[in-house]
């Protein structure tokens, strides 16, 4: 199994933009042969304090794929590629990380 942390940065005040976008193809996306899960998270309200946070413009995707051919045709996958084009003006950085079991 493949783990995936997806961490997205928005710019400033547009997550909520993207996450919008994200909702509307998350669907699709679980419907993917290997997708396992596959869900977007932010940080508490009212965290702990000495919790790190992400801040209010990023959001992290949390996803397991069946294997690494999975993740690679998710990748490539035409709902995915409109989900790049709708959210691209409205984001700053994003960073993927692939993980495995350790």
């Amino acid at each position: 199994m493949i783990h995936v942390l997806a961490i997205i940065t928005a710019k400033p005040g547009q997550r909520e933009r993207i996450l919008e976008a994200y909702r509307a193809n998350v669907d699709a996306v679980r419907a993917e042969q290997g997708c396992i899960a596959y869900e977007a998270v932010v940080d508490v309200r009212n965290a702990l304090t000495g919790f790190a946070q992400f801040g209010p413009d990023s959001f992290v995707v949390v996803e397991k794929w069946a294997s690494l051919e999975a993740l690679q045709a998710h990748g490539v996958a035409p709902h995915m590629k409109s989900y790049a084009a709708k959210v691209k003006d409205f984001t700053a950085n994003r960073a993927i990380h692939v993980l495995e079991p350790a």
